[in-house]
């Protein structure tokens, strides 16, 4: 990964990895296609936010004819070992061990169905809770059919899986397509996500990726009382809110 100069104090980070099937859009993502990402980079541009894109497929022209002092391209080595929902977690990890200094709140989000409705760093809410995890979440609880099938690695590599998966059955389902804060608890919390996955799902030869069982486990085991999600965080997931605009992010 190429070194970068920070100079916001606020920004949001996200990963573009085409030539590998991306589960939001169903599909493999070419490379080298910025419309993929317009949408999210101009939300953030309207707004005066810095966007960090880390990818390995834009070209040189196409980095000339669109960064600007809103939007960064980082090139980075994709290691297939680990799905892109997956992968993403490692490039958040080593860049927060290297800038974590020079900022003072983030947001990491998907990047292909996500757009920025309104600026979270100016809200009341978010300033006044500095040792919060800000999360969307979804119209349905942690035990589902659709949960319960992409759990199934993490199932059976973390001792413990099984006892959190009883103990919140009941409990709303985070999503981690927009997960913000501030740097310290958002860089120990990056740390610690990446941490269950290099441990526990590598060689994971499901059809499910496990990013959302490694996020759900880690906010609920861990994070439990320091976690706000849902409204006005994200709009309702895949409900496709296009004209909402009471806010932060809306997402699908």
């Amino acid at each position: 990964m190429t070194d970068t100069n920070i100079s916001p104090k606020h920004v949001v980070l996200a990963c573009h990895i085409a030539g590998i099937y991306d589960v939001n859009r169903n599909e493999i993502l070419p490379y080298d296609d910025f419309n993929l990402i317009k949408e999210w980079a101009d939300s953030l541009r309207n707004h005066q936010i810095k966007g960090i894109v880390f990818h390995n497929s834009f070209s040189e022209n196409t980095v000339n004819i669109h960064q600007n002092e809103f939007l960064e391209f980082i090139k980075i080595d994709y290691t297939p070992f680990f799905n892109p929902n997956v992968f993403r977690y490692s490039v958040y990890k080593n860049f927060l061990e290297a800038h974590s200094e020079e900022l003072e709140a983030l947001f990491v989000t998907d990047i292909s169905d996500v757009v920025m409705v309104s600026n979270p760093f100016e809200t009341e809410l978010f300033k006044n809770n500095p040792d919060r995890i800000f999360c969307g979440d979804e119209p349905k609880v942690l035990h589902n059919d659709w949960m319960i099938s992409h759990s199934s690695h993490l199932r059976k590599t973390m001792i413990d899986f099984e006892d959190y998966e009883c103990t919140f059955k009941d409990d709303v389902l985070l999503n981690c397509g927009v997960i913000g804060g501030h740097i310290g608890i958002i860089k120990d919390f990056i740390s610690k996500l990446w941490d269950i996955h290099e441990k526990h799902n590598q060689q994971n030869d499901t059809d499910y990726t496990g990013d959302m069982g490694a996020f759900n486990y880690l906010v609920r085991t861990q994070f439990n009382t320091n976690v706000i999600h849902g409204s006005p965080i994200t709009s309702v997931f895949k409900e496709y809110q296009t004209e909402r605009t009471d806010c932060w992010f809306r997402h699908k």
